[in-house]
């Protein structure tokens, strides 16, 4: 995995809020032109106004990621305008209530494996091309599956992305993958598993973001724990 340099292009989704908007931050700032995705307009022209700040650049992508020719669309757009891709950072997942597994919703399971599972492997699809276009590409996804109790149908649509992205990576010498595991951040994913939790103990997703790229420059590494310094 090459360190970061200023002529990478970087794909982050999920990326305006949380520990998407961070990474994408930091890549910016690195020097990355950021191809940032999400659904949330004003969170993204909020990352490009403090990526533009920091000397960087960026591609918005207002972006509903289970929407299957959208995703085609992108893939053409980034091949027609770069002809590569170098790092694709993937943190967008879906939250679903907490509930006793008997009692799973089906709508909630199914928007759960749809966009936490599914758009992975949609995602692999269009990008892996692009990323062997790369001298060194990488790709870095978040193990942060909580305990099981109540948390089934979320744990259970990440398990099923990891695995894509695994077996991915054991298919595809050349992509370098990392499966990172954060601390627990004060995130709004974090606030709807843990209504009326303590925030100030909680690790701010700029300290984590940092830490990754300080990883991601440091070389290679298939996982990395994220809650102390490289």
């Amino acid at each position: 995995m090459a360190p970061l340099s200023s002529d990478q292009i970087a794909l982050v989704t999920g990326a305006s809020r949380g520990l998407g908007y961070a990474v994408a931050r930091e890549l910016g700032a690195a020097g990355a032109h950021v191809i940032a995705i999400a659904r949330t307009v004003g969170g993204l022209e909020e990352l490009d106004d403090t990526i533009k700040k920091s000397g960087g650049s960026t591609t918005l992508v207002p972006l509903d990621l289970t929407d299957d020719p959208a995703l085609e669309r992108l893939g053409a757009a980034i091949h027609e305008r770069w002809g590569r891709l170098d790092r694709w950072v993937h943190t967008a997942v879906h939250a679903p209530p907490l509930t006793p597994v008997p009692m799973i919703d089906v709508k909630d399971l199914d928007a759960s494996l749809k966009l936490t599972a599914r758009t992975t492997q949609r995602l692999i699809r269009v990008l892996d091309p692009l990323l062997r276009q790369a001298a060194h590409p990488s790709a870095v996804l978040f193990d942060d599956a909580p305990g099981a109790k109540f948390h089934a149908t979320y744990a259970a649509a990440k398990a099923a992305q990891l695995a894509y992205a695994k077996a991915w990576a054991a298919e595809s010498a050349p992509i370098a993958l990392t499966i990172a595991t954060p601390p627990s951040m004060p995130t709004a994913l974090r606030a709807r598993f843990h209504p009326g939790e303590d925030r100030s103990t909680l690790t701010d997703p700029a300290i984590v973001a940092r830490r990754l790229m300080a990883h991601l420059a440091g070389g290679a590494s298939s996982a990395v724990d994220l809650s102390r310094e490289p």
